[in-house]
């Protein structure tokens, strides 16, 4: 039995760490936007053999475990103890790994999903497991909680799945412009001195919103945010200002990644493609993804 996961992409537009010694406690405040594009994850399970191994892809490479090591540690967790067989999870992106996505969370969440589907567990636990992996490697801290809310989110209370506290934003017509230019290690910008700056002006951000909570608010926030904490800037900066000229609502940095989004509708769909074809930068538009992430047995022929 074949069974497949789909996990939508996630953009934060602003956020705040929370650390804490227990990983179901560690998460993130803040806001961001669910993609109809993310991540499929396929998992077979074969039985017979001899030994038990677990095989992780990702589009369609094999990846060892040292390279894929959150979706590797959400596997071992979730894999009966005494099962012998092979185990082959697939991860299938949209967006590049590292740009900003969540596709860490959504390979984990999706592992955990299908793993759970298949061996037996219920939707809570899959995504404390996945939340689990994501913090002790350092992957991220509000994707997994984010993901399963669904739609726009505010993350109101910190925490993994049973802990943290996610609402929702009433959103419209909007689609989502989405500007992947390039990586930016989240780990890299949590260990950095800018980190007391994030969470000053997160946490004036989130305070607001909650004031204000409409979508255009939390794209006019997330803009102040990018450009108070000094992580938008240079050209990336210089290209935020030139889209915002054909669009209403304030285009802000991907968080974590080196690349843009703005919320868009009507006509301004068709003016930002156009700009951005000029300027030779590659975009994509996508739907606002709304409701959990979805699991269930596949068959070939299904749609992806």
């Amino acid at each position: 039995m074949l069974v497949r996961a789909f996990v939508p992409a996630h953009i934060t537009a602003f956020f705040v760490p929370v650390f804490h010694d227990d990983p179901l406690k560690t998460g993130s405040l803040g806001a961001g936007i669910n993609l109809t594009k993310g991540t499929n994850v396929f998992v077979s399970i074969e039985t017979g053999t001899l030994e038990r191994h677990i095989h992780v892809a990702f589009n369609g490479e094999p990846v060892k475990r040292e390279n894929a090591v959150i979706s590797y540690s959400v596997a071992e967790r979730l894999v009966p103890e005494g099962f012998i067989g092979e185990v082959e999870i697939w991860q299938y992106f949209d967006f590049p790994n590292g740009y900003g996505f969540g596709n860490s969370a959504g390979g984990a969440l999706g592992t955990a999903l299908t793993l759970s589907y298949r061996f037996g567990g219920t939707w809570l636990r899959a995504a404390q497991i996945a939340h689990e992996a994501e913090v002790r490697h350092r992957g991220g801290l509000g994707d997994v909680i984010a993901q399963l809310a669904g739609g726009i989110e505010v993350r109101v209370k910190a925490g993994g799945p049973g802990i943290g506290v996610v609402d929702n934003l009433f959103f419209g017509d909007y689609k989502v412009l989405v500007v992947p230019l390039g990586k930016l290690s989240t780990r890299e910008v949590l260990d950095g001195d800018v980190v007391k700056a994030i969470e000053a002006e997160g946490s004036k951000a989130l305070e607001k919103l909650l004031a204000e909570p409409t979508p255009e608010r939390m794209m006019a926030l997330a803009r102040e945010f990018a450009e108070k904490t000094g992580l938008l800037s240079g050209e990336l900066l210089e290209l935020a200002r030139e889209l915002d000229k054909v669009i209403s609502t304030p285009s802000s940095m991907i968080m974590l990644g080196k690349g843009l989004f703005a919320l868009v509708r009507g006509e301004e769909v068709e003016s930002a493609k156009r700009l951005l074809t000029d300027l030779g930068v590659p975009y994509d538009v996508t739907e606002i993804y709304e409701g959990k992430p979805k699991v269930g047995r596949w068959f070939e022929g299904d749609a992806k």
